[in-house]
């Protein structure tokens, strides 16, 4: 993981220390959304996993689907959204 992406996964690992175990563990998708974030920053880096990251928690509200959501493969193609 870059340097950059290390500072950008720091507010997502704070989240799951102090306020995931308050909200409660009820995720729509699997992977959870935080999992996602910290595997996008990890293989993606910063800039591209962040992007992959809010538009994931974008996807998350009430009329918005669910189920399994895995991080998009490095080499795969992104235009499908």
């Amino acid at each position: 993981m870059s340097p950059l992406a290390h500072i950008a996964a720091l507010p997502v690992r704070a989240y799951r220390l102090i306020f995931s175990p308050w909200v409660g563990f009820n995720c729509r998708y699997q992977p959870t959304c935080s999992a996602y974030a910290l595997e996008a920053l990890e293989k993606h880096g910063a800039l591209k996993g962040g992007w992959l990251a809010l538009r994931r928690i974008g996807r998350c509200h009430p009329l918005g689907s669910s189920g399994y959501d895995p991080v998009p493969d490095p080499d795969s193609d992104m235009s499908d959204g």
